[in-house]
């Protein structure tokens, strides 16, 4: 297994162990992404919209970066801090990887009781490359 490791200046920091993305073969798989803005380092908004924004900015940033993009997502893991911002999530979610009429990636959303940086939402993608 070759593996790269992808880093862009577009999407925060590595705050740990791990890599922005890693690509291997035809897949890149990120590391879970919290609104955190790449230029400050402190999480951005105090709304779901806001976050999940600025999650999918950087998401569409690593993916740019390793050869990839949001319309070639094939799966999402999104973790939210409180279910009852699920529709305002998913109207983001639409919007970035709606896919209008390839049909949408597959998707898990799971009710989490604390982000990183009290966050109010993650989201990990695997693409295609």
């Amino acid at each position: 297994m070759s593996k790269i490791v992808i880093a862009t200046d577009g999407a925060p920091a590595a705050i740990g162990p791990y890599s922005q993305g890693v690509r291997v073969g035809n897949l890149i798989f990120t590391a879970g992404q919290i609104a955190l803005d790449p230029a400050t380092g402190h999480v951005v908004g105090n709304g779901i919209a806001e976050q999940a924004t600025r999650v999918f900015e950087n998401l569409k940033a690593i993916l740019e970066e390793g050869g990839s993009s949001l319309d070639r997502v094939a799966k999402a893991t999104v973790f939210l801090k409180d279910m009852n911002d699920f529709a305002a999530m998913n109207a983001v979610y639409d919007a970035y990887l709606g896919q209008d009429g390839e049909g949408p990636p597959a998707r898990t959303t799971v009710e989490v009781s604390r982000l990183p940086k009290n966050a109010l939402i993650e989201i990990e993608v695997v693409a295609e490359v």
